[in-house]
């Protein structure tokens, strides 16, 4: 039963990047998708053995591949240092970063999973490119309620997530400085290494 579980799981995550977005899906829309997808993942987590972690994370990757612009993000963090890779190079940060993302994103959705998820009214005009779309975990025992903003950009396939902030944190500027430290001390190659690092680590 539980491998009918896990197979029915990957089937469905896996499914969903294989089919493009309507371009004319309202960012709200695309947020409230993404986020339903996650917590059905992650409340399945209940049912799936502890030492298949980095299987539900691998199912929230895919389940977040077709609204996250990765390689926008990955760009955005490094800022000017992304010139100074070659495009071997590039590509290890892209899925390097998108790791560590998707890590985070899906341990942020383990603590609220048994919360109720508020998508808050968008406020947007006609014809704007870049919106923020507000969401709000609200929590029990008095405790206030978390904000989780998703910052999106129109694209020619429709809207995609670039950044997203999590408890006041936003994600990819706040690694812009990190990167750039990194970068300076130890080179491209050295925040290569210290990203698989992090990664390794996050996955034991």
């Amino acid at each position: 039963m539980m491998r009918w579980i896990f197979g029915l799981l990957i089937s469905v995550s896996f499914a969903a990047p294989l089919f493009a977005q309507p371009a004319d899906v309202a960012p709200d829309a695309l947020v409230r998708k993404v986020t339903e997808d996650t917590l059905t993942i992650v409340r399945s987590n209940k049912d799936i053995r502890t030492d298949n972690r980095k299987k539900v994370i691998d199912l929230v990757e895919a389940a977040m591949l077709p609204y996250f612009a990765f390689d926008r993000m990955t760009r955005l963090a490094m800022g000017n240092n992304w010139g100074l890779a070659n495009s071997q190079q590039q590509q290890v940060l892209i899925s390097e970063f998108r790791a560590l993302l998707v890590n985070t994103y899906a341990s942020a959705f383990m603590s609220y999973k048994n919360k109720a998820v508020e998508i808050k009214p968008s406020r947007m005009a006609p014809g704007d490119t870049d919106v923020v779309i507000r969401t709000v975990v609200n929590q029990q025992n008095g405790q206030p309620p978390v904000t989780i903003d998703y910052y999106m950009e129109k694209a020619d396939s429709g809207w995609e997530i670039n950044d997203i902030t999590i408890e006041g944190v936003r994600w990819v500027l706040n690694y812009r400085n990190t990167f750039n430290n990194d970068i300076q001390s130890n080179g491209i190659d050295g925040l290569i290494k210290a990203l698989q690092d992090k990664n390794r680590s996050l996955a034991q």
